[in-house]
């Protein structure tokens, strides 16, 4: 091992990776993924899909979750920065409703873990941003739930964001603090608040 260094956030089921940089003059060689060193520092996961996508500034998606086939997520930014957000929703956990946010970038290259049993989400903070991840299960048409991004029972904190909540996800009235208006997608600024959707 030594190649990651693996931090516990403050819920449990999330955990912060950052891998080792080797880096001189002509740029830099990172090792993104070694399952060895999961194994070693007790992540025992198994991938089996690869995603990316590329956002503008001021997108913001999420919070998605799956109702019956949940996805481990392992997330990093090759490109730009994002505010990356997890929402516990494992039935009987302590932390139930609870939200942990980290920001990933190209620059620190930090990764982030985020169990099965949680929502997610993430706001682009940087003119653009390509975002990777690998999942644990593969996408299942149909399945996918989600929450307001928005919800003040939650209170997630997006940095930038300027506005006042109207008492629903509707993403109108929010903006970046540079001016930049929040764009959600159709679908995102209709999900409803946890209490009103946690009832599966």
């Amino acid at each position: 091992m030594g190649q990651i260094k693996v931090t516990k956030a403050p819920i449990e089921g999330l955990y912060i990776i950052e891998p080792t940089v080797h880096g001189d003059a002509r740029g830099y060689f990172v090792e993104t993924y070694n399952q060895r060193d999961m194994h070693e520092a007790g992540l025992d996961m198994v991938f089996v899909q690869d995603n990316q996508s590329m956002s503008v500034k001021g997108v913001l998606r999420g919070l998605h979750f799956q109702k019956e086939f949940p996805q481990g997520k392992l997330v990093r930014v090759i490109k730009g920065r994002v505010f990356d957000v997890a929402v516990d929703l494992r039935s009987g956990s302590k932390t139930f409703g609870q939200w942990f946010g980290v920001e990933l970038s190209e620059e620190n290259k930090k990764q982030f873990y985020i169990s099965e049993g949680f929502a997610h989400g993430f706001l682009v903070l940087s003119d653009t941003a390509e975002f990777c991840y690998k999942v644990t299960d593969f996408y299942h048409p149909g399945d996918e739930g989600g929450l307001a991004w928005n919800d003040p029972e939650i209170g997630i904190e997006w940095p930038e964001v300027q506005g006042a909540y109207p008492g629903s996800a509707d993403a109108s009235g929010y903006t970046m603090e540079d001016g930049t208006k929040l764009n959600l997608s159709d679908k995102d600024q209709k999900w409803a608040t946890l209490k009103d959707t946690w009832h599966f």
